[in-house]
């Protein structure tokens, strides 16, 4: 069996089919990626800054094409209103609440602008509560950043109740009932910088994307290289396993000819054995 299952014939076939596996399995791999990176969001266009007040209104949200814009705002920061969004990392798209439990704070600041109205503005990021960068600048300053919809607040898992002066999400409807006072646009802005600077780390916040669905041809073509490799493993099981039947039949009437040539001899079959005489001369008749 081992003799025949490694002919050369059949060593050749084993090492094609070997061949053929390994590059189909590789080529389906290959376009399965491809069908993952088609659904992965694209860059958007990204125009230049525009004033926060074109984007963000007051009673109105954020809509999702205005989503990671980029905006200028200018006004004077309300000191005596800044709060701590706890739990959060220097990036705009971690994970807050638990994931991030005790990493850090955002400080939160409304800037008000020459109209009256106030945007929430992410000023940047600290490690501990009352680290001193956390200082809000006087004076009128001009903030560049990007505009964030409001988050909202399931959807982080929280840590529980939070000291006064902290937050877990940057959310418009909490901030109402805590700037009362304030006409509050909706959404927020995340600064990438400022004049004058600030001294707190900026957080880090992405440009716009856009989603454009997955490629299913991908995944189609993925699926048909894999079936190409089990139809290869098919054929050789086929191959294999008639030559293995064409050499047994081979070697069993290999073994039956003499039996065959011998029952096809009348000469051999009709004729009784004939034994040989008995030593001597032959026996002559009875005399009486």
């Amino acid at each position: 069996m081992l003799r025949t299952l490694f002919a050369p014939r059949l060593v050749a076939l084993h090492l094609l089919v070997i061949g053929v596996l390994v590059s189909f399995t590789l080529l389906g791999r290959w376009q399965l990626g491809v069908f993952e990176a088609s659904g992965k969001p694209k860059l958007a266009a990204d125009p230049a800054p525009v004033p926060v007040a074109q984007l963000a209104q007051v009673g109105q949200h954020v809509t999702t094409a205005a989503a990671s814009r980029r905006v200028t705002a200018e006004g004077t920061y309300d000191a005596a209103s800044q709060l701590l969004v706890a739990d959060r990392l220097p990036d705009a798209t971690a994970p807050g609440g638990r994931a991030a439990a005790g990493r850090g704070f955002w400080l939160l600041t409304p800037l008000r602008l020459a109209d009256g109205t106030e945007i929430p503005v992410v000023r940047g990021w600290v490690p501990k509560a009352g680290d001193p960068v956390s200082a809000v600048p006087a004076g009128p300053v001009t903030v560049t950043g990007r505009l964030q919809p409001a988050e909202q607040s399931d959807e982080i898992q929280r840590t529980g109740p939070l000291p006064a002066g902290q937050v877990a999400t940057v959310s418009t409807a909490e901030l109402i009932n805590l700037w009362p006072d304030a006409r509050l646009r909706d959404g927020f802005v995340v600064a990438t910088a400022q004049t004058p600077p600030g001294s707190a780390r900026y957080v880090a916040v992405p440009p716009p994307t856009e989603g454009v669905g997955f490629n299913w041809r991908n995944l189609a073509y993925a699926a048909q290289w894999w079936i190409f490799a089990v139809f290869a493993v098919f054929m050789w099981f086929h191959f294999v396993r008639d030559h293995v039947r064409t050499r047994r039949a081979g070697a069993s009437a290999d073994s039956a000819e003499p039996a065959v040539r011998e029952a096809g001899d009348p000469a051999l079959a009709g004729s009784p054995r004939r034994t040989a005489p008995p030593d001597g001369p032959p026996a002559g008749p009875d005399i009486v």
